[in-house]
């Protein structure tokens, strides 16, 4: 009720039944079943948890009348899409949300970004962008709508939320397969619930009625209410239910090749991307945590222990991050000098930098350092690849060597781990020289891991052409170099 005695039109989470309460009420008259009794030997990769099932409610409903600490948009690139979801939340946050959002200056895909409530019963506003399907970009939409999911939540997580409220992200306008993304939808959520679990109380899922259906027949798959649930669902998991966090995973892209099968022991060797992909990540580098060397000088002279180095270093990126979370970076991020496209052939992600897109003269250098933080914090915790596009830069973009030592000092351990290759695309004589510099005195141990491209051809080889986006001005590069080999691959729209 608000002051006046009038039934208010938001909605308390805390009065919604949750996912087992039905159930549970319905299995109070009936016997326990034989499956509960006995041990199961066989069980699904996502087992009964009554502890996270609490945390679960699927409501019909309108998300915007969720008073959740934060609810979910889902919109378009410019955050101006005009869906049923949107335009909701719109009308009852009031003119202030179209404010705030013109300051963000838009979103990429699988991007989340928060704003104030306004005049919502939920205190802030996730809004995230669902990818645009074609069946023959599967992959690539498949980790951009899992990247919003993820994004989200652990957006919630670093702000502390209790409770978040989701809509169903991809869009009609977008036509993914509701299915399809449901299915994504719920194993992220269930896999960040069996790890943060505890840093979220409720996780509502507000769906309309045409999506209702397909929410009730899903759930019990990734959130079973009994042994006899979890066993019963087991046949019906897809064949890909992604890896430990819920991300899609393509096997036949995880097969590394070995290096020139079928030829014989004296075949002459071979120049060329293809010859060395077999060895990327095996370096010692690949296993580094922080400037080893000066770790040891240190605990040698009896300053510090390994351990507490590597906490001291742990807490000061930590610093970095949060103000990266808290920064305003949308002039960085209207450069698309760093983005995330598909993934290469082993599967990993795939992060792209164009060089040319970098006015290192005009920008404030520290800001481009919490941008690349912010960025890259949750795509480092897996393996991932970095595409630099060297391709006509010249002096008021190159990247000054103490700026990428203090971005290298200043990173998690994980960056420098999971990090397996590093694509030098149309790199120049003097690029070669300064990489091989700052390579060998500077972070020594990354030479290991950097491949010079001296085209796109080369270059898909390690990556399909369908999972990155290209500049247009790399592709009119190559094709004047190069020849037209790949020249007629469209780039993307937004670049």
């Amino acid at each position: 009720m608000d002051p006046l005695g009038a039934p208010s039109q938001f909605v308390d989470v805390d009065s919604l039944p949750g996912w087992s309460d039905a159930y549970e009420a319905k299995q109070l008259d009936c016997r326990r079943s034989p499956v509960e009794k006995a041990q199961v030997d066989v069980r699904s990769p996502f087992p009964y948890r009554k502890d996270i099932n609490e945390k679960i409610i699927l409501w019909k409903g309108d998300v915007a009348l969720l008073n959740c600490t934060a609810i979910v948009n889902t919109s378009n690139e410019t955050l101006t899409d005009k869906n049923p979801v949107s335009e909701s939340i719109f009308m009852h946050a009031g003119p202030d949300l179209k404010d705030e959002l013109q300051k963000l200056k838009g979103c990429r895909t699988g991007e989340a970004k928060l704003t104030k409530g306004f005049n919502l019963a939920a205190r802030f506003i996730i809004h995230t962008v669902g990818p645009k399907y074609k069946s023959r970009y599967r992959t690539a939409a498949e980790s951009s709508l899992y990247s919003c999911y993820r994004n989200v939540l652990q957006l919630a997580k670093e702000q502390a939320m209790c409770s978040v409220g989701f809509c169903v992200i991809n869009t009609l306008k977008r036509c993914y397969p509701l299915e399809d993304a449901t299915h994504i939808a719920l194993r992220t959520v269930r896999r960040f619930l069996e790890v943060h679990g505890e840093t979220l109380e409720k996780v509502v899922f507000a769906v309309s009625e045409l999506e209702e259906a397909t929410y009730q027949k899903l759930l019990p798959l990734y959130f079973p209410r009994s042994l006899e649930e979890e066993v019963q669902s087991l046949p019906y998991l897809p064949a890909d239910i992604g890896n430990a966090e819920g991300e899609p995973v393509v096997p036949e892209r995880q097969i590394r090749i070995t290096e020139k099968p079928g030829l014989p022991d004296d075949a002459s060797d071979e120049e060329g991307l293809e010859a060395d992909l077999s060895f990327i990540g095996s370096h010692a580098f690949a296993r580094m945590e922080g400037d080893v060397d000066k770790q040891r000088r240190l605990i040698l002279q009896g300053q510090l222990s390994e351990a507490a180095l590597q906490k001291q270093h742990q807490r000061n990126y930590n610093r970095w991050l949060c103000q990266a979370r808290a920064e305003d970076l949308s002039d960085i991020a209207s450069l698309k000098a760093l983005y995330q496209t598909g993934v290469d052939n082993c599967g990993r992600t795939v992060m792209v930098v164009v060089g040319r897109n970098i006015p290192v003269t005009l920008i404030d250098m520290e800001k481009a350092l919490l941008y690349f933080i912010h960025v890259m914090d949750h795509i480092a915790v897996k393996e991932y690849v970095l595409v630099y596009f060297h391709t006509l830069t010249n002096d008021y973009n190159q990247l000054d060597s103490n700026f990428l030592k203090k971005l290298y000092d200043v990173v998690d351990a994980k960056y420098k781990r999971n990090l397996k290759a590093l694509y030098f695309v149309h790199p120049t004589f003097r690029s070669k020289v300064s990489a091989w510099f700052f390579t060998t005195f500077t972070v020594s141990g990354l030479k290991d891991k950097i491949h010079y491209v001296e085209s796109l051809q080369q270059l898909f080889t390690a990556i399909p052409p369908e999972q990155i986006d290209l500049p247009p001005f790399v592709l009119e590069y190559d094709a004047r170099e190069n020849g037209p080999y790949y020249s007629s691959y469209p780039p993307s729209p937004d670049l």
